[in-house]
């Protein structure tokens, strides 16, 4: 079985279509939460992802863009993309992302979770191997996939020592994959990186691939149209330090 991981695509319909136009041959898709938020496409990448498959857990801005999740502890922008996606969205998308399920879940029986924090709390943010120890020593999988961070990477751990995932790739601009073996018996929290809003210092679109035969992740990286995706947020009135930040990857 082949999985196809995306995250926190973010309303970013132009980097969710060069994802899934560079993806390998899969036999599914798992969704790790943020479709919408920030960008400026909610109505269309609802669409589009909603026809890749079921396989999905809701993040905290899909929440709090269907009125689910309070905006206080929303910085100003976020609070405020958030408030423009709620004006934008179809009452059947806002129907759709009400329903859709927290995680963890486990879509591959009882050796993989998907989830969009981490096991133990939803938005909890994973950004150090301190920070990972608890929800992966918790974690009932031994391999589990989260988003939030919009870091690619993840953290892994063998029982006694303790490892912090980053891919390597050897060209900044172009499509590019960096493969991860799984190692029988160690433990994984594994992020596919962020489709529509990266922050790790790499413009291009992020996302991986999921291999159970072969005990493998592959971390991939495209580049796509960013000046379009800026070009819609600015088109739409949304805060310029969202077209920005596209531009940089942070």
């Amino acid at each position: 079985m082949r999985a196809l991981l995306v995250s926190d695509i973010h309303a970013n319909i132009d980097a969710l279509d060069a994802v899934l136009e560079a993806a390998p041959e899969h036999d599914l898709v798992w969704n790790l939460g943020d479709v919408v938020g920030y960008g400026a496409a909610p109505n269309e990448v609802i669409e589009r992802v909603r026809s890749l498959g079921e396989i999905f857990v809701r993040g905290n801005h899909d929440r709090a863009c269907c009125g689910q999740l309070s905006l206080e502890d929303f910085n100003p922008v976020a609070s405020r993309a958030a408030r423009w996606t709620r004006q934008v969205l179809t009452p059947e998308h806002v129907d759709w992302l009400q329903h859709m399920v927290r995680g963890p879940i486990t879509p591959d029986g009882p050796q993989v979770s998907c989830m969009h924090g981490s096991y133990v709390d939803e938005d909890e943010y994973l950004l150090s191997v301190r920070d990972a120890k608890l929800p992966l020593k918790q974690a009932e999988t031994r391999i589990n996939f989260f988003g939030h961070t919009h870091l690619q990477g993840g953290f892994a751990t063998n029982g006694e020592d303790w490892f912090k995932l980053d891919p390597v790739y050897s060209n900044d601009d172009e499509r590019d994959v960096s493969e991860l073996v799984l190692v029988p018996g160690a433990r994984y929290l594994i992020n596919p990186g962020s489709v529509g809003q990266p922050r790790d210092h790499d413009r291009r679109a992020a996302f991986a691939l999921y291999d159970d035969q072969r005990m493998l992740v592959e971390f991939h990286r495209v580049p796509y149209d960013f000046r379009l995706a800026q070009m819609r947020i600015v088109r739409a009135g949304l805060p310029d330090q969202l077209a920005m930040r596209l531009s940089y990857g942070r």
